[in-house]
């Protein structure tokens, strides 16, 4: 029974001081999700532009090729593509955003001069601008995987956060403040009823 259920002072502070820690996690979380809402649409707008900057470079890549290959043949191509030796070097390493931590990628320099690529000088113009297309086609998309790696944990962090707030808020907290409540209206029924037997007993006596 309810009735039967005697709390203590002590259980009312213990119970006020879990409400104020409660309250305040939830100010902090909700601050949080607010800040990573922004960074993550400040990220997808540099998304989008960058899309549509890999998908034009890349249209651009293919014309170029498609010159290169008219004019010198595929097997000479791909002759020149095996000839290549030096390969960008990528390191994956980590930055934070609101303590989340998203990738950074390293790369060594992708687009190079012409003696840098390796195939001599016995190649036309033509594969040259091919080389010097496909090479910014790398550096957009080393940029992307960075961006959209990083939108993805960005996106998990904030459903990770809503719910937290959404258990603190719709949760933990009201069922705090029931308990709050009862423990209050518990103390009050027994002082209440101390007061009344003390005038009994006098009354007695």
């Amino acid at each position: 029974m309810a009735q039967d259920i005697k709390p203590t002072r002590s259980e009312l502070l213990k119970v006020k001081k879990q409400i104020k820690l409660a309250q305040g996690g939830y100010s902090l979380l909700k601050k949080k999700r607010d800040g990573l809402i922004l960074e993550f649409f400040e990220i997808l707008k540099q998304a989008k532009t960058l899309r549509e900057e890999l998908v034009e470079q890349y249209k651009i890549a293919l014309e170029k090729i498609n010159i290169a290959r008219v004019l010198e043949g595929d097997l000479k191509i791909k002759s020149i593509a095996l000839a290549i030796k030096k390969i960008p070097e990528i390191n994956l390493a980590t930055r934070n955003i609101m303590g989340v931590k998203v990738p950074k990628i390293e790369t060594s320099e992708i687009k190079k001069v012409f003696m840098e690529r390796g195939y001599g000088v016995y190649s036309s113009a033509a594969i040259d601008e091919a080389s010097e297309a496909y090479e910014k086609v790398v550096e957009k998309i080393i940029l992307a995987a960075e961006i959209e790696t990083s939108m993805r944990k960005l996106l998990n962090e904030i459903e990770k956060t809503k719910r937290r707030v959404n258990a603190l808020e719709f949760k933990v907290i009201p069922s705090q403040n029931k308990i709050k409540s009862f423990i209050q209206l518990r103390l009050e029924e027994m002082e209440r009823e101390n007061i009344f037997r003390m005038k009994r007993i006098k009354a007695k006596a």
